[in-house]
């Protein structure tokens, strides 16, 4: 544990930012699944809705620094080829 008092502090910003950096990269997960679940019935309608709405997730995650932009770019043109090729 923590001795000094800026030490404690530190631990206290680094939980804070665990905690907000887990709840940010589930959000992006649940878009990117909501996509692949729409893909997977056929629904192409609703997968490109799914699929407007995840990429601003993406890019936020991007400009959060919780995920490459390379990284995201790659989860937009895949996703994106699944939901022309329906």
């Amino acid at each position: 544990m923590a001795n000094s008092l800026s030490a404690r502090k530190r631990a206290r910003q680094a939980e804070k930012n665990r905690r907000r950096n887990a709840s940010q990269r589930s959000h992006v997960r649940t878009a990117i699944k909501s996509v692949l679940r729409a893909i997977e019935k056929g629904d192409k309608a609703n997968a490109e809705a799914a699929y407007k709405a995840a990429v601003p997730a993406l890019d936020r995650s991007v400009a959060k620094g919780l995920m490459s932009k390379n990284k995201a770019a790659r989860h937009k043109s895949r996703l994106n080829s699944h939901v022309r090729a329906l």
